[in-house]
């Protein structure tokens, strides 16, 4: 049961003031004049009346406005979702973190592509650290870009943000360029890399030094495949184990890591002129040597479709295959999905050929299932990719090339094949039905169907239907496919005569029922009337005197033509 009600008057004198209660009274009409009088007489820009209603039971009131007049109001300022929120970075060595790299090396993207260098190296290379710092500009946009996306997220004011994170790259180029003005930065001038880690190994900023004498041999060298070089040199010269050898290995893997996370760099080492196809192949061979290593052995074909590393790149994928390098490993295989399942066409020039490194890439991908992928990620990948290989585009590119209609059945039958997923199967299959359906797919299959253009077009549609089996499409989609090509099979045998021909031919009865028995078994013909006419004209034969008199007196017939009645379905 409702309580006492009243109704309260609210007024903003300016637009961007807040609501102020005037007063309470219990006459709703008298609140409702007194809120139209304070706008006419201009003494409130807005008034508002609600009605109160008091909860015996929680003594809360419920309110509800029934007047609102005047301005509207202003909207109200962004909540600050997380104003006490610390910044991510809050010192210097905050900027030496993984995450905080990859996000200077997006922002200064440009900058270090133009130094030829990665953010890694900008963490530890004095010369890299002066150049930036008189750049002004290049810092202050990449402050910006950082600045203003964590003020839309979090509330916090941007300028706030912005004199933060410009002090703390002060802080930051200020400790490099002092480190190598004080000559902390040990050289390998007289002393050798092993050495250097060992001395340096259990110091307090033993990262932070031998990443500068990392960086500090790499100075001077532009070209991906330069540096990569004088990277495998240094592995090389590192440390045999130990702790010392770990410091000298993670700023190479670092600097290795950043590197072939630039797309321009990644495709300057593995090879500029490759399409983005066979730069994927190239990656997966970077970092499974051994598996691809053994399905090229297996298939020459896959050979064909894997460049070979050699040079720089032969180092790291050898050192790749020794289990060293994980975590670039892991980033290079990541890259390779994140293509897969992008836009972008493999061979944007060649429909066929797209799909013959698809199947490369995941025969390749699939040998690593397990210890860089799991099996669930990478078929992810490739029915993702398979999305747009049944796309109307591809197919039509794909099948351009076809002069025939039993071409493009072919064609459509080794896409159906190579695609992966239940509704990219789908899609496939409606393709090929179309093709198989067509008036113009019957009348090729038709046209002069003698004898032995018969005999042949049974054979090329009974192939098709092994690879439409092949296909693994799903099962009403197989079966219709099945059904059209056996259709289109027996039109072809009957204006033909192929059977009937057969049947008087004056050969040995052997041979004869060999024949017939090809053609009901689905292997010179498809399975459908014409399988089924060869059959029945194979039974007749066999139950003639004479034909059982021949395969008597010849032993060594019926162990030949048995094989081919148990596929026909004859024989038990």
């Amino acid at each position: 049961m409702a309580g006492p009600i009243h109704y309260e008057i609210y007024f903003r004198r300016t637009a961007p003031a807040p609501w102020t209660l005037l007063q309470a009274c219990e006459d709703r009409k008298q609140a409702i004049e007194t809120a139209e009088d304070m706008l006419t007489d201009k003494r409130a820009v807005a008034v508002r009346v609600t009605k109160e209603t008091l909860d015996p039971d929680t003594m809360a009131f419920d309110s509800v406005t029934i007047l609102t007049r005047g301005a509207p109001e202003p909207p109200k300022p962004k909540a600050s979702r997380d104003a006490d929120l610390a910044p991510p970075c809050t010192g210097p060595g905050d900027l030496y973190t993984p995450h905080a790299r990859e996000l200077i090396g997006r922002v200064l993207e440009d900058w270090l592509a133009r130094q030829g260098a990665t953010a890694f190296e900008l963490l530890h290379r004095p010369d890299l650290a002066e150049l930036l710092e008189a750049s002004g500009v290049e810092l202050q946009h990449a402050i910006q870009k950082v600045a203003v996306p964590e003020s839309q997220a979090t509330g916090q004011p941007v300028h706030e943000l912005v004199r933060f994170y410009q002090k703390l790259s002060d802080q930051a180029v200020e400790r490099v360029i002092q480190a190598g003005r004080r000559q902390q930065f040990p050289s390998l001038a007289n002393r050798s890399l092993a050495d250097v880690a060992g001395k340096l190994a259990g110091g307090p900023d033993r990262a932070f030094l031998m990443g500068g004498v990392v960086c500090d041999a790499l100075k001077g060298l532009r070209k991906p495949s330069e540096r990569l070089d004088r990277l495998m040199d240094l592995a090389d010269r590192a440390p045999e184990a130990g702790p010392a050898r770990a410091l000298v290995m993670v700023p190479i893997e670092q600097i290795l890591s950043e590197m072939l996370g630039s797309r321009a760099v990644l495709a300057a080492i593995l090879g500029a002129d490759l399409d983005l196809g066979a730069s994927l192949a190239a990656a997966v061979r970077l970092v499974a040597p051994r598996e691809v290593e053994m399905l090229t052995r297996a298939d020459p074909r896959m050979a064909a479709m894997m460049p070979p590393t050699d040079g720089p790149t032969a180092r790291l994928a050898a050192r790749l295959a020794a289990g060293e390098y994980p975590l670039l490993a892991a980033a290079l295989v990541r890259m390779v999905v994140r293509e897969l399942t992008g836009p972008r066409r493999l061979r944007p020039s060649n429909a066929r050929g797209e799909i013959d490194i698809l199947r490369a890439l995941a025969m390749g991908l699939t040998a690593t299932a397990g210890r860089l992928l799991s099996l669930d990620e990478i078929q992810h990948a490739f029915t993702e990719r398979s999305k747009a290989l049944v796309t109307a585009d591809f197919v039509g590119a794909y099948v351009s090339i076809c002069d025939t209609a039993i071409c493009e059945a072919e064609h459509l039958t080794r896409l159906c094949e190579n695609v992966t997923g239940g509704a990219n199967k789908r899609s496939a299959a409606r393709w090929l039905a179309a093709c198989v359906t067509s008036l113009k797919f019957e009348s090729e299959m038709r046209a002069g169907a003698t004898p032995p253009v018969a005999a042949q077009r049974l054979t090329v549609l009974a192939r098709l239907q092994k690879g439409v089996r092949a296909a693994a499409l799903g099962e009403r989609d197989e079966q219709q496919i099945l059904e059209a090509i056996g259709a289109v099979g027996g039109v072809v045998e009957a204006e033909g005569r192929l059977v009937a021909q057969l049947g008087r031919s004056p050969a040995p009865a052997h041979q004869k029922l060999s024949a017939l028995l090809k053609l009901a078994a689905g292997e010179t013909a498809p399975s459908g009337p014409a399988a089924d006419r060869a059959k029945a004209e194979a039974m007749r034969l066999f139950r003639a005197p004479e034909t059982r008199a021949e395969i008597t007196a010849e032993p060594t017939v019926l162990p030949t033509l048995k094989p081919l009645m148990q596929a026909a379905g004859l024989a038990a």
